[in-house]
């Protein structure tokens, strides 16, 4: 009996595969939405996109990234010998003089493969950039889809080790966020407007970094009686909270880190002197 779902006979066939094959239910409408459902793709595009070009300016810039006691998130740690010399900071000269280009490009590659690989970060650009799909319920307009099994995208099978590097990397800028608590002259005890922006980075930081679906299988995602590790399900069960507002702490983290770096810019180029509380 016919339902009106099956394709007409003159429908051709795709052998490539996609969503319109002759195997689909024959609808001719692209998609049955109503609403404005484009604008969050668009919106998900322009940030990430403004974010590229802002943080590929500033890595390649290799200038106004350190105005004491503050340093730019984007070159923590410093691990080239071409480094600003930050007292007391972590600068690590581990790249000798054979290192001529900025020393942002070492560091930057763990924090950006963390979120790269990340799996909001995945949907959001996947969506916003090669529209697959562009949004729930709209057909994406490729004629094959692999999935994550092929290169490049079976790479992002690394995420949990970008992890890894992420943890450590968070705990040097909490580092920079101790180190903040100074004057220009070194002296301990002083708090400044970039003291808090530190401070305001750090927390998003941790919480983007804790509420990662890694972060979560870690501590509780294989065990299989949550009452013999009363602390690791309590600990999953927060991990758990965080888990769930990922994609706010996603975007939230990723300001909060640009606006980090350009607080440093406009203080070491000479915009404006820090403002000091005490």
């Amino acid at each position: 009996m016919a339902t009106g779902t099956e394709p007409p006979a003159t429908e051709p066939h795709h052998p490539s595969g996609g969503v319109r094959t002759g195997t689909r239910a024959a609808i001719a409408a692209r998609h049955l939405r109503t609403d404005r459902w484009w604008l969050a793709p668009a919106a998900t595009a322009a940030g990430l996109l403004a974010f590229v070009v802002y943080s590929t300016w500033r890595a390649f810039a290799n200038a106004d990234y350190y105005a004491a006691p503050y340093v730019s998130p984007f070159y923590s740690p410093c691990l080239a010998e071409n480094c600003e010399p930050m007292r007391g900071g972590p600068n690590w000269e581990l790249f000798g003089s054979w290192w001529g280009v900025s020393p942002a490009i070492i560091i930057l590659i763990f924090p950006l493969g963390f979120r790269l690989t990340c799996y909001y970060y995945r949907k959001a650009y996947y969506r916003g950039f090669w529209a697959s799909p562009p949004a729930c319920a709209v057909a994406e307009p490729h004629a094959r889809y692999t999935g994550e099994t092929r290169f490049p995208l079976i790479l992002q099978n690394v995420h949990r080790y970008f992890f890894y590097a992420a943890v450590p990397v968070a705990g040097i800028l909490t580092y920079d966020t101790v180190l903040a608590f100074r004057d220009e002259h070194y002296d301990w005890g002083h708090m400044g407007l970039g003291t808090l922006v530190f401070l305001v980075n750090i927390v998003l930081i941790w919480a983007y970094t804790l509420s990662c679906h890694s972060c979560r299988h870690i501590v509780g995602g294989k065990l299989k009686h949550f009452s013999r590790h009363p602390v690791r399900y309590r600990m999953w069960q927060w991990v758990g909270r965080l888990n769930a507002r990922h994609m706010q702490l996603a975007w939230a983290s990723l300001l909060s880190v640009a606006l980090a770096d350009l607080y440093v810019y406009l203080v070491a180029s000479g915009v404006f002197d820090d403002p000091r509380f005490f």
